[in-house]
């Protein structure tokens, strides 16, 4: 196979004008091209003109002459690496594998235990994907919060109430990043995420994907149980023996994976006070800050609305000099800021977009490296306390609602009387305070600065009107829950996994170490079937 890089088309061109152009850069007739696909499909707006730019696969006839007869750095023989499991495992088990979680990595944890025999039963604290969609809407209007099925706990997990980014910078020689792209696709996702530079579905086809795969996974012989938390482990000698679930049924168990939530802060003490070694790990914090999705398509295109343009996208980062660095995560296109919050009197954001990313504003997390040294706390689990309190302050300062500020009041320290040109686009109801009284100094004096740095490369990034939200809290996890080369915990049989146990960082990322945990079960156990 070919790989062709660097065509260049103008936005709106037919699939012919791309074919003709693979034909005329391998110069050869079209009767020899017997097959190609989008490799990456980008957008190239570095020089005020627009282009959308393509790596292509191609099969053609004669392949091997053809490639040493062209003399073109654009054109190169690929060898496609495919994701296939090794199943090794030689010790029979009677019980099933329990998987805790039904977030991406335990999902696709679940879901490649029930491909190949292994009859997983999956528990999630929280509701249905439907259900849970519901009680979401519902404490958005209401306030009224579910613990234990919320934006943060559910199916699907906390990236369900998200953008849907299935980017990641994981490196991938074992093709798991490509198998997962796939296995969206086959559950309902659009084929273009398999090609697309920074590929999302947002949460309204995400929600649909995670429901497929969990009725495909009970098609295999496994079984998913919502409504069922994780709240105690029996261990005899180094080994798991049982779990209780809901504080009361016991089940036997040899095999758990902890594909827990980063938010999961009950179990993590649980786990913490039954030995499992783990410690504590940077994270960061800051706020939510809404612009114009007019303004940020301008800088990034020169344009401000296309037909043929998705609503733009940007990353931001910088070093200060205090040491910190400051940046952007989960920037949400035409998107929402919405309350997150999952402990009573407790107040976290989050943002979110639709797969058509239409909405007003663009929103993106500004936030501030914070580490242990930060947490005012001894232990594992200090990361936890130093969200717990920043988080209480918010919830405090606006009555349970979404604090938000202008960025002029913000570095003036005082509250927002009136908006300005922009108006929060919030999923959940928001007031009026002063952040400047939740976060400490070092997180807002590093927000002040990187906003301004950052408008050297985005114009108006730092203008007056600018809404902040906060606070922004649950950006990775504050725990690792160490495990070894074989995956496992220093209690045998329980394999922390994803974002919660400190091992991803994402939908994407998440999912692929649900399926490395699986390879560590299947190097380990036989299927049962």
């Amino acid at each position: 196979m070919l790989r062709i890089n660097q065509i260049k088309l103008n936005p709106g061109h037919s699939e012919k004008e791309l074919k003709d152009e693979i034909v005329k850069t391998l110069r050869i007739d079209e009767k020899q091209l017997i097959s190609y696909e989008i490799a990456k499909k980008s957008i190239d707006a570095r020089k005020g003109q627009i282009k959308f730019c393509y790596a292509v696969n191609v099969k053609i006839q004669d392949e091997k002459n053809k490639i040493r007869k062209i003399n073109n750095k654009n054109i190169m023989s690929i060898n496609p690496v495919k994701y296939v499991p090794s199943i090794t495992g030689n010790i029979k088990e009677e019980l099933s594998p329990i998987v805790t979680g039904s977030g991406p990595a335990g999902l696709f944890c679940t879901y490649m235990l029930a491909l190949y025999g292994y009859k997983p039963v999956l528990i999630e604290r929280g509701e249905d994907v439907d259900t849970r969609t519901k009680t979401v809407e519902k404490f958005w209007k209401t306030g009224i919060l579910k613990t234990s099925s919320n934006v943060q706990f559910g199916e699907g997990g906390a990236g369900t109430f998200s953008d849907g980014k299935l980017n990641t910078l994981v490196k991938d020689k074992f093709g798991r990043n490509r198998f997962v792209l796939e296995t969206f696709v086959k559950f309902g996702a659009p084929e273009e995420i398999l090609y697309i530079n920074k590929p999302h579905i947002g949460t309204d086809i995400l929600s649909k994907v995670v429901k497929n795969m969990r009725n495909e996974i009970i098609k295999l012989g496994g079984s998913v149980r919502f409504n069922t938390c994780l709240t105690d482990i029996t261990i005899s000698g180094d080994r798991l023996t049982e779990i209780e679930v809901n504080g009361s049924e016991k089940l036997p168990c040899s095999t758990l994976v902890l594909a827990l939530g980063h938010s999961s802060r009950d179990t993590f003490n649980m786990l913490y006070q039954k030995g499992l070694a783990m410690e504590s790990k940077s994270f960061a914090v800051g706020v939510r800050v809404q612009h114009p999705q007019e303004m940020i398509n301008l800088s990034q295109y020169k344009i401000k609305n296309s037909p043929y343009l998705p609503a733009a996208d940007y990353k931001v980062a910088a070093n200060l000099d205090s040491g910190r660095g400051v940046y952007s995560f989960c920037m949400c296109p035409g998107g929402y800021v919405v309350n997150a919050s999952s402990e009573p009197n407790m107040l976290a954001i989050n943002g979110m977009s639709y797969s058509s990313r239409n909405g007003n504003n663009a929103n993106s997390a500004i936030i501030v490296t914070v580490s242990p040294k930060d947490f005012n706390g001894e232990g594992p689990l200090s990361g936890v306390e130093y969200q717990r309190r920043l988080e209480r302050m918010a919830y405090n300062i606006a009555g349970g609602n979404v604090p938000v500020q202008m960025l002029k009041d913000f570095k003036a320290g005082q509250q927002t009387v009136e908006f300005g040109d922009i108006e929060p686009a919030i999923k959940g109801k928001y007031q009026k305070a002063d952040l400047r009284n939740i976060l400490p100094d070092y997180i807002s004096e590093s927000i002040i600065q990187g906003m301004d740095i950052f408008a050297e490369k985005i114009q108006g990034f730092n203008r007056d009107d600018t809404i902040l939200a906060g606070i922004e809290s649950r950006t990775s996890s504050p725990v690792r829950i160490l495990r070894d080369e074989t995956y496992q915990s220093n209690v045998k049989g329980i394999y922390p996994c994803g974002e919660g146990a400190g091992y991803a960082g994402g939908i994407t990322s998440a999912a692929m170490d649900g399926i490395k945990v699986f390879d560590g079960i299947s190097a380990k156990i036989k299927p049962f079937s």
